[in-house]
């Protein structure tokens, strides 16, 4: 776990070259010389590297004294520091900020429409994330017109933020705790395959399923988006749900246990790790973020945290942090905690392909710091560095629609330098 560090110090040696469309006109041209270069496909450190950029794109990058620089060209100091790509954030939830209780902060959001509307949180959470180094997420669950200005404002370089993939409302058989607006309830397959047409045509990047549909329902939803060329993420933690959504087609399980369940059964492991098909299990915001937070409540009053909220959010953020030993979303932690290690071991020992996912803004799972926490739990449990930060690179994977693509942060302000790349997807 994480604890006892400021937020903000962890992670600022990382200088993302990986960005968002965050910021005014970006130079041109540039150098970063001199640290440590991590490439983001696991291979060793280049120590001592440059980093060439040009018209807002990497031309160059390998050991300094191998890459010539061009005459006159801006050079930043990265001496003692690491060069690494931005990372990317699989599951995120750009409407929540850490609150402690999910039904109370979506009631005091209603109670102050004027001040903070849906699309000022996202924003707001938008411009966290890419401080921490994330150039890249996936919001699952959020009013699609909502989700689409702010993607649509970072993309143009209005406001700042990771590039986003958005999903919208997620499609469900019956409704959660999120407001109405969040969620779309199919009980048919001929109604899950509309909806999903529905969510395309209004814009979305990505759909995202709730567990609990039919293997009919599942397969209606994966036929319809794979004709669009888009993805399928399915919230998961029933063995039955995973093996119905993996069956169907669908291309990203996220969850998938949280160790919220036992390790699944050897034979379902198996078969995901096989197919190549990306796992997010989204540890550690259910079974370590609480015992973290238990051994360390110092992290809820970290200056550097507390200055990302305006005052009001924060005194409210505050008073919902006040007993967090009965907040309800951790009341099954100790089974949580027990199945914890095993359920994180099985994809760890499988080989599967793992994206690493925080379910920020979920209680006590701020934006500042839950990739990190993610990350760590993994290099806790036996993944190699290199894998993992290949895995919060997994650039291949990234998102459907063009966006920005490069960017360095020295001084908290994220990613300045931008530039753009071609369609991919997540």
């Amino acid at each position: 776990m994480i604890k006892g560090v400021s937020l903000g110090v962890l992670g600022w040696s990382v200088l993302a070259l990986v960005a968002s469309g965050a910021h005014a006109q970006p130079q041109s041209r540039l150098a970063l010389v001199g640290g440590m270069l991590l490439d983001g496909y696991g291979g060793a450190p280049i120590h001592h590297a440059a980093v060439l950029i040009e018209n807002n794109r990497i031309v160059a990058a390998g050991p300094a004294s191998e890459i010539v620089l061009p005459e006159g060209i801006p050079v930043i100091d990265t001496s003692g520091e690491t060069m690494m790509p931005g990372m990317i954030d699989v599951h995120a939830h750009l409407v929540l900020v850490g609150h402690g209780d999910i039904e109370r902060w979506f009631s005091w959001l209603d109670a102050h429409p004027s001040q903070f509307p849906i699309q000022r949180v996202m924003e707001l959470s938008a411009r966290q994330l890419l401080a921490a180094g994330i150039t890249s997420a996936a919001d699952l669950g959020a009013p699609l017109q909502e989700s689409i200005a702010v993607r649509d404002r970072i993309n143009r370089g209005i406001v700042p933020g990771p590039r986003l993939s958005i999903s919208g409302p997620w499609l469900i058989p019956a409704p959660a705790i999120f407001p109405t607006k969040y969620q779309v309830i199919v009980r048919t397959a001929p109604e899950a395959a509309r909806a999903t047409e529905d969510a395309i045509r209004g814009g979305t990047d990505v759909i995202k399923l709730h567990g609990g549909l039919t293997p009919d329902q599942y397969a209606a939803i994966v036929e319809v988006a794979h004709k669009h060329h888009i993805k399928v993420h399915t919230h998961l933690y029933d063995e039955e749900d995973v093996r119905n959504a993996f069956a169907a087609g669908v291309d990203v399980l996220q969850h998938v246990g949280s160790a919220g369940t036992p390790p699944y059964s050897a034979a379902l492991v198996k078969d995901i790790a096989e197919s190549g098909r990306q796992i997010v299990p989204t540890a550690a915001h259910r079974v370590w973020v609480l015992p973290a937070t238990r051994e360390f409540p110092e992290r809820l009053d970290e200056p550097f945290l507390r200055r990302q909220f305006p005052s009001a959010m924060w005194t409210e953020l505050s008073e919902s942090f006040r007993d967090i030993s009965k907040l309800s979303y951790f009341n099954k932690h100790e089974q949580e905690e027990a199945n914890g290690d095993g359920s994180i071991n099985q994809w760890v020992k499988s080989g599967a392909v793992i994206g690493m996912g925080s379910d920020s803004g979920s209680p006590l799972n701020f934006h500042a710091d839950a990739l990190w926490r993610e990350a760590k739990v993994f290099v806790d449990h036996g993944m190699p560095a290199a894998k993992v930060i290949a895995a919060l690179n997994v650039r291949e994977r990234a998102h459907p629609r063009p966006g920005p693509r490069l960017g360095y942060d020295r001084s908290r302000q994220a990613c300045r330098h931008c530039s753009r790349e071609g369609r991919s997807t997540i």
